[in-house]
């Protein structure tokens, strides 16, 4: 084949196609310049080029040409020598940086890696990161929040270290945060029943992995075989008792919103409560409070179609939905034990397990079946006055023996310890 043939790619027959329209007149400049996505100007410079030079027109001038800035072989071999030794192993893009400064040769990363490739060149490679995509906000407010929390010391030594627990919709970017002494069950569902109040109850709740918000628990081969459903973590069952959808993320990316919200917190709010000198958590949620309706009104979105909330009816008891629930044993003196604690029971009922559940305001209900039993604390028995006044006495030691006691004429004796004869032995 000639050097000076030049083979049109599907493009340009493309291109020509749609160019012999406008010369054969089947279709405006116009169309064809937006189906071509260039000016009304180009297509009338291509269309004088065909029909000067033929169909080969439709293809660029510079096609098959060398570019004016290709390095001369001569450096192009003098860079790969120095990368096989010199630099062996190196990236293309610390190699190229190396080049330039140690040698004074200045050539693109981009352009040393395809060198390396054509050579086949092994380097060491940039691990790849997963691919994330990006994601459009729901449609409508309350169809999902993120959440999560963030552990930082948001007093600055002032006062004890804070978590930031915080809710955003995915939809407005209206949020509801608060501080707590830790990242737990009680602060997870305590956020959440007062998120629910303040603004409804969402359809979806976004969470990463953190063992509060998912259970670690693997059911056993026989439980499997049964249908037992898998074990869920309190908050799990908590959202499935509101009939709340929850979605676990496999990274943190996942959650940008929240993510983000965090890094902007950390920014501006410590500074705020530094203003302010807050130094305890009760001030910090107290200006929270305040704080969280200028944010909001500042940065929240309108949705762009509707509200998903569903109103806390009153059929739905949030306090008892927001706890966490734990059957415990009924014993036959209708007595059942919970957190080292002793209750007795002053209902009377037929039943195994009672089920009782901790509140997120710190009170303790017990239950059998939807009906609230009462209940009273048995204080433990006192330990008995003579263990409490007996006083432990020192270990005496063991006395010394006489210098004449057996013992210590065997234990000193100088004589030899003698065999017994065995009969029988020569």
């Amino acid at each position: 084949m000639r050097e000076d043939i030049i083979v049109m790619d599907k493009e340009d027959r493309r291109r020509l196609h749609l160019i012999q329209q406008v010369i054969e007149k089947k279709a405006s400049q116009k169309e064809i310049a937006e189906a071509l996505e260039l000016s009304d100007r180009q297509i009338r410079r291509i269309v004088k080029r065909i029909r000067k030079e033929g169909d080969a027109g439709v293809i660029h001038r510079l096609r098959g040409k060398k570019s004016n800035r290709k390095f001369a072989t001569e450096i192009r071999e003098k860079m790969l020598d120095l990368y096989r030794g010199k630099y062996a192993g190196f990236g293309p893009t610390l190699a190229a940086e190396k080049l330039q400064e140690l040698d004074g040769i200045r050539i693109s990363d981009e352009t040393l890696r395809h060198w390396l490739i054509e050579e086949e060149l092994a380097y060491k490679k940039r691990k790849a990161r997963p691919h994330r995509q990006w994601r459009e906000r729901k449609e409508h407010a309350g169809q999902m929040i993120q959440m999560d929390g963030s552990h930082h010391d948001w007093l600055e030594g002032r006062g004890p270290k804070l978590v930031l627990m915080a809710c955003i919709d995915d939809a407005t970017n209206r949020i509801y945060v608060r501080f707590y002494e830790y990242e737990g069950t009680k602060p997870a569902l305590d956020l959440f029943k007062r998120y629910a109040k303040k603004y409804g109850i969402p359809q979806s709740v976004y969470l990463d992995r953190h063992t509060t918000y998912k259970s670690n628990g693997k059911l056993s081969i026989e439980d499997e075989l049964r249908g037992k459903d898998p074990f869920k973590s309190h908050f799990e069952r908590a959202m499935k008792e509101l009939a709340v959808v929850v979605i676990h993320a496999n990274s943190p990316q996942a959650k940008g919103r929240v993510e983000r919200l965090f890094r902007t917190f950390q920014d501006r709010v410590i500074k705020e409560m530094r203003l302010r000198n807050i130094c305890t958590m009760e001030e910090a949620n107290r200006f929270l409070e305040w704080y969280l309706a200028s944010f909001n009104k500042k940065f929240q979105v309108v949705a762009a179609k509707g509200d998903w909330h569903r109103p806390v009816s009153k059929e739905v008891d949030l306090d008892s939905a927001m706890s966490i629930k734990t059957e415990r044993f009924l014993r036959n003196d209708f007595t059942i034990a919970h957190d080292g604690k002793l209750f007795q029971i002053l209902d009377h009922v037929r039943a195994r397990t009672l089920m009782v559940e901790e509140r997120t305001h710190g009170s303790l209900r017990i239950s059998y079946m939807g009906k609230i039993l009462r209940y009273r604390e048995i204080q433990r028995k006192a330990t008995s006055a003579s263990k409490q006044e007996r006083v432990r006495l020192p270990r005496k030691k063991p006395p010394i023996p006489a210098a004449d006691h057996p013992w210590r004429k065997f234990k000193f004796s100088k004589q030899p310890f003698s065999q017994p004869e065995v009969q029988g032995q020569s």
